[in-house]
């Protein structure tokens, strides 16, 4: 069966319909490209045919180019790599531009053929290029359709003329939010922007795009760039409208991603140096750029953390197989921040709630948390009335354990105190049958422990929710030593249905999330007592791709849960403990500086609680020394605080899979997303070299930079973490 299929209606327009085998959402493949230039070849040969429509044979047109194929454009573009990249996508851009000429003559511009795009509902990445070659775009009036060109979101751009194109139809200005930031648009707004033409009913689609074709003039295919005296929306770079526009694009890149995210200076460059050429020139100049971005380890490894194994993660890679497990109804213990949070993403997806808390009041405040995030969203057009009540409707907000009866799921998140735990448990057990499966939401307490109180400890789990809970992707499930696949695969198919990303790791102090990012925070806390300046510790970390130093990640978590996770590990360690931190953190906390929670942190607040600035007392309490690291050294400190403890995680077995090492690092707590991970980022930068950083930050800061065994095992090898561990090495195994 094909990807594509064509056909001539009897007046003489053909339909080129986009229908792949086997999957819910058009994607692109090298096969793909090849069926449709067949098909374009078949309607610029056939005198009889008038024009064309490219549509859809599904609800959507395209979800883009299959990302497994650009993952691995690389490594199957022979010896000479950047030379195979750079062919493979100027062949691309020949067909998109045999498709904008159609035909017509290079000299008068005429003669050519119609070519429309009728999309019947979402279009991204390449399924928005290949209609952005075409002469005119309808879309069929669906707001739940998407429409733009997400690439920058995954490490790279548009690079089959999406870049060049839209540039060039807007003006730099105007197409920066679609290009830069992968903005996404219904129809109407698609429409509003100018990145498409028409927006009709659904039942119209075809019959418009046809009507079109069959009425269309020469002058009507001609794109403006391709006209006599056409000049470039809003000025080109060296016009002095565009001048500024420019120069204001560049600050803006290099603000928001610290010079550490190739694709987009990459894409600057390209519609920037674009704009000074012939249109056919600029394409070349975008294959280049390009070629350049996917020539990158950092866009390899974020298309395959960011696409591939999270999307493999979502749809069960590592689901034991037992029977579907999906949640009927669930029951959440506790009403404060993280179960109302809980309580809102399961209504939202659908799943009956039982909400429960000692008093009625804090029953009622937490369903009340669903009720005001629905009227925020009417208020922004992205819920209604009916669908708020429709969620509402889902939660009983009460006292009585009894409601509880029918439940396939608890999710338990009460104090974190193992004793509160412990009876609630009970009182659960008391009334669910013996197929409910009991999670706790602790983020620190070891899940085998806790599962004593359970008289079923096989169907005992934690999942880790990260706060806010309808804002943050990641779910940590957790499984102590007698958890059974069926309380595994119920988690796993709870966390589908809220549409979270999963991570499932073995039970250990801190699970894996919370292991990795405590020695970040304490590192940075750590250089403050050194008499490290505290605007170098906080931009090392920002320039290296943090989203937030250590020293603001501090205060956002509040510095009393940093003091008490500090008294709970040094009871728990003893004379293993390294209280390197606690001088710092301690002292922040008999001061009353909690964090943003107080206004009054490692940074000052003003009256609205907005942050004005670093705490000028750091400095006076911990005086700066005379001589200041390099930049690089303060890096590698907060960058191998984090990824060591990764390394461990996996050395000890409390993480089983790479991929969900990389996908919960990014999603979980912001690791360096241009990275791909921590186990991409030591892939990339290689054992060998990952270990002699070690060693001198050994030498220089204590035993705790360390190199474990295995990484330095891997570097006498010559191994990676992919290449030994990655699902291709596991599957070989």
């Amino acid at each position: 069966m094909k990807d594509f299929t064509y056909e001539v209606d009897a007046d003489g327009v053909a339909i080129i319909t986009w229908d792949v085998p086997g999957k819910s959402m058009n994607v692109m493949s090298l096969e793909g490209l090849a069926e449709l230039e067949s098909c374009i070849d078949k309607v610029l040969a056939d005198d009889a045919v008038k024009g064309a429509v490219l549509t859809s044979g599904k609800k959507d047109f395209a979800g883009g180019m299959d990302l497994n194929i650009i993952a691995k454009m690389k490594e199957s573009a022979g010896d000479n790599p950047a030379k195979g990249l750079f062919d493979g996508v100027m062949a691309m851009h020949a067909l998109l531009r045999k498709i904008e000429r159609a035909g017509m003559d290079p000299k008068t511009n005429k003669g050519g053929k119609p070519i429309v795009a009728a999309l019947p509902g979402t279009a991204l990445g390449i399924g928005l290029e290949i209609p952005l070659a075409c002469h005119r775009i309808f879309a069929a009036d669906n707001p739940k359709a998407k429409i733009g060109l997400p690439e920058i979101m995954v490490g790279i751009f548009p690079g089959a003329g999406g870049t060049t194109r839209l540039s060039r139809k807007l003006g730099a200005m105007a197409a920066a939010p679609l290009l830069l930031e992968g903005k996404l648009n219904a129809p109407k707004g698609a429409k509003n922007m100018g990145v498409i033409d028409e927006v009709v009913a659904p039942d119209d689609l075809l019959t418009t795009a046809r009507d079109w074709v069959l009425n269309a003039k020469d002058a009507d295919i001609v794109k403006p760039w391709d006209q006599k005296g056409y000049k470039f929306p809003g000025g080109a770079p060296y016009h002095p409208a565009g001048f500024m526009t420019f120069v204001g694009a560049s600050a803006m890149i290099n603000g928001k991603t610290k010079g550490v995210y190739p694709a987009a200076k990459a894409l600057l460059s390209a519609v920037y140096e674009g704009a000074l050429v012939p249109f056919d020139t600029a394409t070349t100049i975008e294959a280049r750029w390009f070629t350049n971005v996917l020539m990158n380890p950092s866009s390899s490894a974020m298309i395959r953390s960011l696409f591939i194994n999270k999307e493999a993660l979502e749809k069960g890679a590592n689901r034991p197989k037992v029977d579907d497990q999906t949640v009927r109804k669930v029951g959440v213990l506790g009403a404060g921040m993280m179960g109302a949070g809980i309580t809102l993403v399961s209504a939202m997806a659908g799943i009956e709630v039982v909400l429960i808390d000692q008093a009625q009041e804090a029953a009622d405040r937490g369903k009340a948390y669903t009720e005001t995030y629905m009227d925020k969203g009417i208020k922004r057009g992205k819920a209604t009335a009916e669908k708020k009540e429709q969620v509402l409707n889902l939660i009983t907000a009460t006292t009585d354990y009894a409601a509880l009866e029918g439940c396939d799921l608890i999710i338990e998140a009460v104090f974190e105190d193992p004793a509160i735990k412990a009876e609630v448990t009970a009182k659960v057990e008391a009334v669910t049958g013996d197929d409910c499966i009991f999670a706790t939401n602790t983020s620190t307490l070891p899940i085998t422990e806790l599962a004593k109180a359970s008289k079923r400890p096989e169907q005992y789990i934690g999942i880790h929710f990260f706060s806010p809970v309808e804002k943050m992707m990641l779910v940590e499930i957790i499984k102590g030593k007698e958890t059974g696949d069926v309380a595994v695969a119920k988690a796993l198919d709870y966390v589908r249905q809220i549409r979270k990303t999963p991570i499932v790791v073995n039970d250990a102090r801190f699970f894996y999330a919370n292991r990795c990012i405590i020695p970040y925070l304490n590192e940075g806390i750590r250089m403050v007592a050194e008499g490290i300046a505290a605007p170098l510790i906080e931009n090392a970390a920002k320039l290296v791709g943090m989203p937030l130093g250590p020293l603001q990640l501090t205060d956002e978590t509040s510095i009393d849960l940093g003091v008490k996770i500090a008294k709970a590990t040094k009871q728990a360690m003893g004379d293993a403990y390294d209280d390197g931190a606690d001088e710092v953190i301690f002292k922040l906390f008999d001061e009353e500086r909690l964090g943003r929670k107080s206004s009054a942190g490692f940074y000052s607040y003003d009256e609205r609680g907005k942050r004005t600035g670093l705490w000028g007392g750091l400095a006076e309490n911990w005086p700066l020394t005379k001589d200041q690291p390099e930049l690089t050294e303060v890096q590698h400190r907060l960058l191998f605080s984090q990824v060591l403890e990764a390394v461990r995680a996996l050395e000890e077995g409390v993480l089983e899979d790479i991929r969900e090492g990389d996908v919960g690092a990014i999603l979980g707590w912001g690791f360096a997303p241009w990275s791909g991970g921590p186990f991409s980022w030591l892939d990339i930068i290689g054992a060998a070299r990952a270990v002699q950083i070690c060693d001198d930050l050994t030498a220089r800061h204590g035993a705790r930079f360390t190199a474990p065994a295995l990484l330095r095992e891997m570097a006498d090898n010559g191994e990676s973490f992919y290449d030994r561990f990655g699902p291709e090495a596991e599957a070989a195994a």
